[in-house]
């Protein structure tokens, strides 16, 4: 089957394999009980295609196959044999990047130039930093005791169930899904159903790796075949990226079974400009760490920290760059700021605005529908000044095109601010003193800080503290976590 849609004088046409099947354990195969769904652009709120969603009974099947290929060779190859298998996995996807990059604009409205930068520097680099340090991740360690030799052995811990969102399916396949294979485990994969197509192209590049019968199974569904797998008591580990609500949930729904678990779960991230920043040279990065994917990013700089003596100065800078933001088709090439994903998006980014300007906040550009989009999820870039910090807007994650300008008197302050929400994911410091912005990055409480640019990197090992999850993905670390150390004891 083929998609088509018609932007602004633009028509893209990608092959869709399977439209009527869900891979389980490597095989396309009917859906058990798939009911065919439309496939609605952002951009248009019309259906690009129709594909079948997966079902409950498919999750099962796919448990099973995960469960019986981890009895078989896959967990006791050695880890460059099973590197093998997924670098061609990744070479396969690498060269299907731009298929890949142009569906997720037309099912996600993620624009297309956002979508290429997001996955050469997230994307790419997490599975080839992954493949390129499994072995050494997983290399047995000898250590001395005071009653013999020991060998730390790194063991794969079981079948793992994969939680992916619909705002960056292949970086999370190479947080999660490669590292997870490469470790040893079977997956399967469970991703958003606004990812449907993408993980379609994804499915076949799988195919053609030649993964072993059972080892990876994915399945673009709703949120009821999630609650399934993560209850299945043949799970072993439940690796999520999504809310703290529905992460407590999944605590709830696996108690009894006690998998292991991986949460990543968003942020309120800050970007701290301290009072020596050069504003020209940092907007770009405010700009893009702020807006991208028009912030439905997990490490979204959502909260701007601003010296008071420089704030209207600040204020006015950013609202132009913000205002110079092309909205548009995201499958436009110039496109730099596309739909929200969908109607929850959209109308929870409407009301947390309502909401910011009812506690006391005012708008300074943005706030609205943009007057020549009529149709589609699109909200303009927004930026909001006067809140108080303990508002609602500057608490709360959006996961929409919303930031907040947030005065500070002295750098003390700046860090009770930055440190003042339940999240600890990302953050960045702004300042012409690169050692300045170390220590300021030092006392912050977040998974991760940048100095003068955005992050994080998917080369090394990122995650949140308080609310915004625990554990590590990419780097070995990321690796680590699909693994259990086993000690040897050589008496």
């Amino acid at each position: 089957m083929t998609t088509k849609t018609t932007g602004d004088g633009l028509r893209i046409e990608v092959s869709i394999p399977h439209p009527d099947a869900v891979l389980v354990g490597g095989v396309w195969r009917p859906s058990r009980g798939g009911q065919w769904r439309p496939v609605i652009s952002p951009a248009t709120e019309r259906p690009v295609t129709d594909v079948v969603v997966p079902t409950a009974a498919d999750a099962d099947d796919a448990v099973t196959a995960a469960t019986e290929a981890f009895t078989g060779e896959w967990p006791r190859l050695p880890v460059g044999r099973r590197a093998e298998v997924v670098s061609r996995f990744a070479d396969l996807l690498e060269e299907r990047l731009d298929e890949l990059t142009r569906l997720w604009a037309v099912e996600a409205g993620i624009p297309v130039r956002w979508g290429r930068t997001l996955h050469r520097f997230a994307a790419v680099t997490a599975w080839r930093t992954a493949l390129a340090t499994a072995e050494s991740a997983l290399a047995a360690e000898s250590r001395s005791t005071p009653v013999g030799p020991v060998s730390i052995e790194y063991e794969a811990v079981g079948p793992v169930v994969a939680v992916m969102p619909y705002n960056g399916p292949l970086p999370t396949i190479g947080c999660k899904v490669i590292p997870a294979l490469l470790a040893g485990s079977t997956v399967v994969v469970k991703a958003a159903p606004e990812s449907a197509l993408t993980m379609r192209l994804v499915s076949e590049c799988a195919v053609a790796a030649g993964f072993p019968p059972g080892v990876l199974s994915i399945l673009a569904a709703d949120a009821d075949v999630s609650a399934h797998l993560v209850r299945d008591p043949r799970v072993e580990v439940v690796s999520f990226t999504g809310g703290p609500r529905a992460a407590a949930e999944i605590l709830r729904q696996t108690a009894d079974n006690l998998p292991r678990t991986v949460f990543e779960l968003g942020g309120k991230s800050p970007a701290i400009l301290l009072d020596d920043v050069d504003l020209e040279m940092s907007l770009r990065a405010l700009v893009a760490g702020s807006m991208s994917g028009a912030g439905q990013v997990c490490a979204a700089l959502s909260r701007i920290l601003v010296p008071a003596g420089r704030h209207d100065e600040i204020a006015d800078a950013l609202a132009t760059a913000y205002r110079a933001l092309r909205i548009g088709d995201p499958a436009e090439n110039d496109t730099d700021h596309g739909p929200l994903a969908n109607r929850v998006a959209y109308d929870r980014t409407e009301a947390a605005v309502r909401t910011a300007v009812a506690d006391g906040a005012e708008i300074v550009c943005g706030g609205k529908r943009p007057d020549a989009r009529p149709d589609g999820w699109f909200y303009e870039p927004t930026l909001l000044t006067g809140a108080d910090p303990r508002d609602r807007v500057a608490q709360e994650e959006i996961f929409g095109p919303v930031a907040v300008l947030l005065p500070y008197d002295d750098v003390d302050e700046a860090v009770r601010i930055a440190d003042g929400t339940r999240y600890g994911l990302a953050a960045s410091v702004f300042t012409a003193d690169p050692e300045r912005g170390l220590a300021v990055a030092r006392r912050l409480r977040s998974g991760s800080v940048a100095i003068n640019t955005f992050g994080p990197t998917m080369a090394a090992p990122f995650g949140g503290v308080k609310r915004s999850g625990w554990g590590r993905e990419c780097g070995p670390e990321g690796i680590r976590e699909f693994a259990a150390a086993k000690q040897v004891l050589l008496g």
